[in-house]
């Protein structure tokens, strides 16, 4: 009997795809794999054509351990919008381009429309017609509204005249597979990124000690405070309403606001961590959005690549502000309208565009009132503005992690009715570890942007000694409070 035994065969379905556990981030087995990249892509870093076909072809594997054989699609796409890209640069009239790219969007959307669509369409259909709703097999695959939109950008920005299509297609699929990003975000323009592939490789100290950092504060937001606080609390309480307070289901509300940010922040600071680690810059993703005291002003801060997009590509498209006030207010409104849609579909995520939507479109028509309404800003009007702004956004997320429209209408009506206050005493004994979690988030997230980039270069400066201790001691810490299943990152679904 050998102390130690191995099997090939568990060690070899480890490289399998398998539905239930998707390759993410905060996973001991992508560590292991990115270490093993990490060796190989350092040696091939000298070397161009090398260099891209290796992180390419390990994008797709990454890819198909997220979604299967589904990682066809990817190749599919990327091959069609090259071609497309192409055609639209080289054709000389205008009617062609513009039929072109017309293709590329109902190749695109339709893809997009196949896969997340088919049965939200599918039940309309049913109750109009008074049938039994009988939703179809159709598999979702991971990151499939990141990558199409990130491909739109490329072949609309090349019809638009402001890019040129990359030579090699290798080089194109470098861009729309590279495996950062790829699953969740951050929505990279190729403007932006296409260019960053033909420079030496090259990672300063600086990108270094960033990198290093990013991740670990994307770890830590994910693994430690995300999961915790859903795991514990917040999906307890929106699985059944009704069976708690309304002081609980506020802190429910409260602790899903804190959750998707450090979930979705999260993915996108090891993301941008990792990227750095390679030697590509990401724009920023999140920036402190609570902290806003307007609704324009947190769409300017949360999930910055998506908010930019939809502005580039759908308001502006749309007429932008500059055919009149009223059809302003409406751009912004199908805007929003369409962004809900772009997250899932279901009534519930079109409310919730609805509703930002409208908070827009308000804050705009008050912005455009004459100065002498307009309250001088002082440190009261601008802590009353966060609050009513983060109130309403809490109000927005009930509808957005809400299951149906029922559910979140019982939160609603369970904060309004069944309040409660003198449960709170019992409430913050029987979930203080989840209270401190929540408070240390919120406490992190205020911190002003010049401590947190203070606090970055203090890192940049320590001893790779010290960056070492420091990963393994957050490696550490989601260790101790990993659950027993996968936690995939909420936008995986998305």
């Amino acid at each position: 009997m050998t102390m130690f035994s191995f099997d090939i065969h568990k060690v070899f379905d480890q490289f399998l795809y398998h539905k239930d556990e998707p390759l993410i981030f905060n996973s001991g087995f992508f560590l292991f794999l990115f270490l093993g990249f990490l060796c190989i892509y350092t040696l091939l870093s000298k070397t161009h054509r090398a260099k891209l076909t290796f992180v390419t072809l390990f994008s797709l594997y990454f890819y198909y351990k997220s979604s299967g054989i589904y990682f066809l699609i990817l190749i599919a796409s990327t091959l069609i919008d090259y071609l497309l890209a192409n055609l639209i640069f080289y054709s000389k009239e205008k009617s062609k381009k513009l039929f072109v790219l017309v293709v590329s969007l109902i190749v695109n959307l339709g893809l997009l429309g196949y896969f997340k669509y088919t049965n939200f369409i599918h039940e309309l259909f049913s109750l109009g017609a008074g049938l039994a709703f009988e939703p179809l097999d159709i598999f979702l695959p991971v990151g499939v509204s990141f990558f199409t939109f990130q491909s739109l950008s490329y072949t609309i920005d090349i019809y638009r005249g402001t890019l040129k299509p990359v030579d090699n297609i290798l080089d194109y699929a470098f861009f729309v597979s590279f495996f950062p990003q790829l699953v969740a975000g951050p929505i990279v323009r190729a403007a932006d990124f296409i260019p960053q592939i033909y420079k030496p490789t090259f990672v300063s100290k600086e990108m270094f000690g960033r990198g290093i950092y990013l991740i670990c504060t994307g770890l830590f937001k994910k693994a430690i405070i995300s999961n915790y606080i859903s795991l514990n609390f917040v999906d307890r309480i929106f699985d059944a309403p009704t069976l708690y307070t309304g002081l609980e289901n506020l802190f429910a509300v409260y602790g899903y606001a804190l959750q998707i940010y450090c979930d979705f922040s999260g993915y996108s600071d090891m993301a941008i961590g990792i990227a750095l680690l390679l030697g590509f810059e990401f724009c920023l993703n999140f920036d402190s959005p609570y902290q806003s005291k307007n609704i324009t002003e947190f769409w300017r801060r949360w999930h910055m690549s998506l908010s930019t997009w939809l502005k580039d590509y759908l308001y502006i498209s749309l007429g932008g502000n500059r055919k009149g006030k009223l059809r302003t207010y409406f751009n912004l409104f199908i805007t929003m309208v369409l962004g809900g849609l772009w997250h899932g579909a279901a009534f519930r995520f079109i409310v919730w565009g609805a509703l930002h939507g409208i908070g827009l479109a308000v804050h705009k028509f008050f912005t455009g009132l004459n100065s002498k309404f307009i309250v001088k800003e002082n440190f009261l009007i601008n802590l009353l503005s966060l609050l009513v702004t983060f109130h309403f956004v809490c109000f927005c997320w009930i509808f957005f992690r809400a299951t149906t429209m029922e559910n979140a209408w019982e939160v609603i009506v369970q904060i309004t009715t069944q309040f409660k206050p003198h449960v709170l005493v019992d409430f913050l004994r029987g979930y203080r570890t989840t209270v401190a979690l929540m408070l240390l988030g919120y406490l992190l997230h205020f911190i002003p942007r010049s401590v947190e980039l203070k606090s970055q270069q203090w890192f940049t400066n320590i001893p790779l000694v010290g960056k070492t201790a420091f990963l393994l001691l957050v490696i550490v810490f989601v260790m101790q409070t990993k659950s027993a299943g996968i936690q995939p990152f909420i936008y995986f679904q998305f």
